[in-house]
């Protein structure tokens, strides 16, 4: 059997979080939202939309993958926006689903790309909140990770970048919907994080000891489906350098 990387199993659990008709849109590092929507695209929703946040590239032609959503590569796309743009379309509630991540992520879906410390000591300067603010107007919001560890899914973050599910807030988007890591994913009961499958190799127990917050478990937690040999060819034609496949 084909060896099944981290990277590629954790863009098919993406690319069937995606519908046909969503329009969706990502930040800079995000190799693996790009194949998600590209995978997506070639086979259950060829009517996706999606956005390469940092080029504004709309429906770039990924021939092949690149690592990052501001490379100019992209721009060979079905069209271009200007950043001006891109926020106002970001701001005006047009996205069905927005992918996310942060250097702390917690048990409510709050992300944080600010920096790790208290105000005014900052101990580690992230890349700043960028677009993540948006992440309220959004009909729902996707989390992925290239890691998973206390560090980063802690109890609560030092800042809120991106909000999840905000004690007391009412927001008009519908809040996190999956959370995807290099180890398990997770969804959301009652605005709580909770465990919804293992990858192969990764018990509960592993999830449990690397998750900085209690985490709820349900009585089954199964584990996470492979790629099927269509989607594994269809990534590989789209990935030929293995950008995102050779990420983790």
């Amino acid at each position: 059997m084909v060896e099944v990387k981290t990277a590629e199993l954790m863009a098919s659990v993406l690319s069937k979080h995606l519908e046909d008709g969503d329009v969706a849109i990502m930040g800079a590092f995000s190799a693996i939202p790009m194949l998600a929507s590209r995978l997506a695209q070639m086979t259950h929703a060829p009517n996706l939309t999606y956005i390469a946040g940092g080029s504004g590239a709309v429906n770039p032609l990924l021939e092949p993958l690149v690592a990052s959503s501001c490379d100019d590569r992209l721009l060979k796309a079905e069209a271009v926006l200007p950043l001006s743009d891109v926020i106002d379309f970001e701001a005006r509630t047009e996205i069905d689903i927005f992918f996310a991540g942060g250097l702390q992520i917690d048990k409510r879906g709050n992300c944080n790309l600010l920096g790790i410390g208290k105000p005014g000591e900052i101990k580690f300067r992230g890349p700043g909140s960028v677009g993540l603010p948006f992440l309220s107007r959004a009909r729902r919001f996707a989390i992925y990770s290239m890691n998973h560890s206390t560090r980063t899914f802690v109890e609560k973050v030092d800042f809120i970048s991106g909000p999840g599910f905000v004690d007391g807030k009412d927001f008009p988007g519908g809040g996190p919907s999956l959370v995807v890591t290099p180890i398990c994913v997770m969804d959301f009961d009652e605005e709580r994080m909770q465990l919804k499958s293992v990858h192969p190799g990764v018990s509960v127990d592993d999830v449990v000891q690397n998750t900085g917050f209690e985490l709820r478990i349900p009585d089954d937690v199964p584990q996470t489906g492979l790629p099927t040999e269509e989607e594994l060819e269809l990534m590989r034609e789209i990935d030929p350098l293995g950008v995102a496949r050779n990420s983790l």
